[in-house]
């Protein structure tokens, strides 16, 4: 007699089927139901060592790339020392500039003051002229002292019968043809110029002889 717990049935194929499927399925579909590559992704995973080789190198790239570091630390220090004469230079024209324009200020300062003492040298010039200031009177004394202040200030006067004229100094209040006068020639000063340094106090005013006509002395 047969034990039922010994006997052994048949599977059905149905179970068999069912067994053996999920495996072979489950692969398939997390294989084709998984993420897809991103384009970017997919575009890294296809190059090849070619690609790769070929790319084009940046400017940053292949700055770094040029010569040693100690080639470059060399190259940087030289540009430190340009710019360090470049601004070696610029100080040095700044106070060179500064130095110019001080002393300008100065004398222009110092000409305002001596243009106070010009009517009183005027005056001296004329009192000399008419012999007023005889040696050892007061009042050449006086002169004296005056003449001492305009030179501790540094003014100077010019302008003299027999100069060349000069436009940038002299004002010219006449013209006097005169025969064998071959250039504008000073023939007379009517009143002393002053400068100091660089400064014009006052430009000398002067008669100037020019040429004569020579059409006009034949005629006569």
């Amino acid at each position: 007699m047969t034990n039922k717990d010994d006997a052994t049935f048949p599977e059905p194929d149905d179970a068999r089927g069912q067994g053996a499927a999920p495996d072979e399925t489950t692969g398939s579909d997390a294989d084709a139901s998984g993420p897809a590559p991103s384009g970017e992704a997919g575009a890294q995973d296809d190059l090849t060592i070619d690609d790769i080789l070929g790319t084009e190198q940046t400017a940053d790239a292949a700055a770094e790339d040029l010569g040693s570091p100690s080639e470059r630390a060399d190259e940087h220090e030289s540009a430190l020392v340009i710019d360090l004469k470049r601004l070696q230079a610029e100080y040095a024209n700044y106070r060179r500039r500064t130095e110019e324009q001080r002393e300008r200020e100065i004398e222009r300062a110092q000409g305002e003051a001596a243009k106070g003492l010009l009517p009183v040298l005027d005056d001296l010039d004329r009192a000399a002229q008419h012999g007023d200031l005889q040696p050892g009177t007061p009042f050449a004394a006086i002169g004296d002292k005056v003449r001492a202040v305009a030179e501790r200030l540094g003014v100077v006067a010019y302008g003299k019968a027999g100069e060349l004229f000069d436009p940038q100094q002299h004002e010219a209040i006449f013209q006097a043809p005169t025969p064998g006068a071959t250039e504008p020639t000073i023939l007379e000063v009517v009143e002393v110029g002053y400068r100091l340094g660089s400064v014009e106090l006052r430009p000398a005013k002067v008669v100037v002889a020019v040429a004569a006509d020579p059409s006009t002395s034949s005629g006569d």
